[in-house]
């Protein structure tokens, strides 16, 4: 399934610069797999070493964190659309 995955402002030099990019996935982890297959490098910056996404990274399945869902396991329809989204903080 093609799915659209929104690239944040920080890691778009690693996709060209692209602020979306297609994928053929199924669940999380492979919109992740696919990723680093088109764009290698990118998923030391979404995943820990352990393989879990980063504290700082949020993935999205069209508007709902995959956090209260099944984490890497999220299903994602076809058509549908993947944000990630790093963490902000401040103070």
């Amino acid at each position: 399934m093609s799915v659209t995955v929104k690239v944040p402002t920080p890691l778009r030099r690693l996709t060209n610069n692209q602020r979306q990019v297609q994928v053929n996935a199924g669940t999380i982890q492979e919109v992740i797999d696919g990723l680093e297959q088109q764009f290698p490098g990118i998923r030391e910056r979404l995943c820990d070493e352990s393989g879990e996404i980063r504290q700082f990274i949020n993935f999205f399945v069209d508007g709902e964190d995959i956090r209260f869902r099944d984490g890497l396991a999220t299903k994602i329809g076809d058509g549908e659309a993947v944000s990630i989204v790093p963490a902000a903080a401040g103070g």
